[in-house]
C-alpha cells in the first residue's frame, strides 16, 4: 500500500514518543527534583519515583530500545517456539531521532505515508499510579511535560498532533493545565482510564466535581484521549498471587496475568463510570477517543449495559449503548476482528492506530490496511482518515450507521 495509491491522507491516532529525562527535567520545578529522578545503579540509569525504585521501564532513558514492530508477530499468535515477549523482540537497538525529535518524527511520517498524526508519551504513564499520594508532584512533571512537547513538537502544525497530559486530583488545576494548552494549539488531553486518586481517597472522573474540567472540553471542540496506562489494576493480579512480581512490568506477562485482562478492564470500567455518572448527558459535546486498549472487552461492556439498563432504566437519561456508541472512538488491535468492532459501534466510531514506534506496534503503519481489507472502501476511509480528521477538527457526527 502507498498514498499513491490510497486516494486519500492517511490519519493515525497512535503514534509515540520516548521521552529523554529532559522532557520531564527541563521544567520541573526544584522543590519536586527528589520525586523524579534519574539514578546509576552497578552502571545502569534507573527510575526512582517517588523514593521508589521502578523498573516500570526497563531502559527509562530509552537510550536502547526494542525495535519498531518487533513484537508484531508475537501478539498475532506467531509464536511456534513458545519465546517470552522479551525474547522475541531480539536483540535492542540504539534509540533514533525519529523517536523523541519532532523534525525527524515529521520526516519518518512523509516516509511511510502517513499524512497526521496523534502523538502519545510512553514513560508518562508511569507516574500517577506511584505519586497517587502526592498530586502536585503528577501536576508538576506533567506541566513540565506539556512544557517540552510545545517547545519540540508544538501542538498544532496540522500534522502532528500531541496530546497534553492531564491529572485531575485537583480539578482547578486540571482546569488551568487545560487552558494552557488550548492556549498551546492542543487538540486532545490524555486522562488515564483509571479511578482519580485523591486524599481522602479514589473516585470516578464523571461525578459533578470534575464538571469544571468537562465543560471547558464540551466548549472547546477538543477531545479527551484514554490510553491504555498503568491504571493500578495489577493490585488485583497481587492479590490473587501474595504479592506475584511486585510492580507491574510492561514486557513481563503470563497467562493469568493476562486473563485478568489488565487493558481491558480499565477501559471498561473507565467508560461505565462516565455513562453511568451523566457526563455524556451534562455535556453532549464531549468525545473519547480509547486508543491501545484494544476492543476485546467491547461486547461484553454492551452486554452489560444492556442488562443493567433492562433492570434499571430509570438509572439512566438515554439508552447508555447509544450513548456509548455516540460518544465513545474504539482503535482494535491490529490483530483484532475490527469487522466486529465496525459492527458493535459503527464504521464512524472506528480509528486506526499503529503505535508507532514501540515494538507491539506496526513497523510499517500502512500494512494495517491489510488487516482491513474485507472491509467496503467507504469504511476504509472512515477508519484511514475521515473519524481522526474530525475528531481533530472538533466535527460533530451524531448519525450512528450500523
Amino acid at each position: 500500500m502507498n498514498t499513491a495509491t490510497i486516494g486519500y491522507p492517511v490519519y493515525d491516532c497512535d503514534h509515540h514518543y520516548y521521552e529523554p529525562p529532559e522532557a520531564f527535567l527541563r521544567h520541573l520545578p526544584k522543590e519536586f527534583h527528589k520525586d523524579f529522578q534519574y539514578v546509576e545503579i552497578k552502571g545502569r540509569t534507573k527510575l526512582v519515583v517517588g523514593g521508589v525504585l521502578s523498573d516500570y521501564i526497563p531502559n527509562p532513558t530509552f537510550s536502547v530500545v526494542a525495535e519498531v514492530g518487533s513484537h508484531e508477530g508475537w501478539y498475532r499468535g506467531n509464536n511456534p517456539q513458545g519465546l517470552s515477549i522479551r525474547e522475541y523482540g531480539g536483540k535492542p537497538v540504539k534509540s533514533r531521532a525519529e523517536f523523541h525529535s519532532g523534525k525527524a518524527h515529521l520526516e519518518m511520517m512523509d516516509r511511510e505515508g502517513v499524512y497526521a498524526a496523534v502523538i502519545l508519551p510512553t514513560l508518562a504513564s508511569v507516574i500517577e499510579e506511584r505519586l497517587e499520594h502526592k498530586p502536585e508532584a503528577i501536576q508538576a512533571l506533567f506541566h513540565a511535560l506539556n512544557l517540552w512537547v510545545a517547545e519540540e513538537y508544538g501542538f498544532g502544525n496540522g500534522r502532528q498532533f500531541p496530546v497534553g497530559a492531564i491529572n485531575l486530583s485537583d480539578v482547578e488545576v486540571a482546569c488551568r493545565e487545560l487552558d494552557f494548552l488550548l492556549a498551546a494549539g492542543a487538540r486532545s488531553v490524555l486522562v488515564r482510564p483509571a479511578p482519580v486518586a485523591g486524599y481522602r481517597g479514589s473516585r470516578s472522573h464523571g461525578l459533578p466535581e470534575f464538571d469544571p474540567f468537562w465543560q471547558r472540553i464540551n466548549d472547546s471542540g477538543i477531545f479527551v484521549v484514554h490510553h491504555v496506562s498503568d491504571s493500578g489494576y495489577d493490585r488485583t493480579y497481587r492479590r490473587w498471587t501474595a504479592g506475584g512480581k511486585g510492580e507491574w512490568r510492561a514486557f513481563e506477562k503470563d497467562a493469568f496475568g493476562e486473563m485478568l485482562d489488565p487493558i481491558g478492564r480499565p477501559i471498561s470500567d473507565t467508560l461505565s463510570a462516565l455513562v453511568c455518572h451523566g457526563v455524556f448527558d451534562r455535556f453532549p459535546n464531549v468525545r473519547i477517543a480509547v486508543m491501545e486498549c484494544g476492543s476485546s472487552w467491547l461486547e461484553s461492556l454492551i452486554k452489560r449495559f444492556e442488562y443493567v439498563s433492562h433492570k434499571m432504566p430509570e438509572a439512566f437519561a438515554r439508552d447508555p449503548v447509544e450513548s456509548l456508541r455516540q460518544h465513545v472512538f474504539v482503535a482494535p488491535f491490529y490483530e483484532e476482528p475490527v469487522a466486529k468492532v465496525v459492527e458493535l459501534m459503527g464504521a464512524n466510531r472506528v480509528l486506526f492506530g499503529s503505535d508507532w514506534p514501540h515494538p507491539e506496534g506496526l513497523a510499517k503503519p500502512l500494512d494495517f490496511f491489510n488487516d482491513i481489507a474485507d472491509l467496503p472502501q467507504a469504511h476504509k476511509k472512515m477508519i484511514m482518515h475521515d473519524n481522526l480528521k474530525g475528531l481533530l477538527e472538533g466535527k460533530r457526527d451524531d448519525v450512528l450507521p450500523r
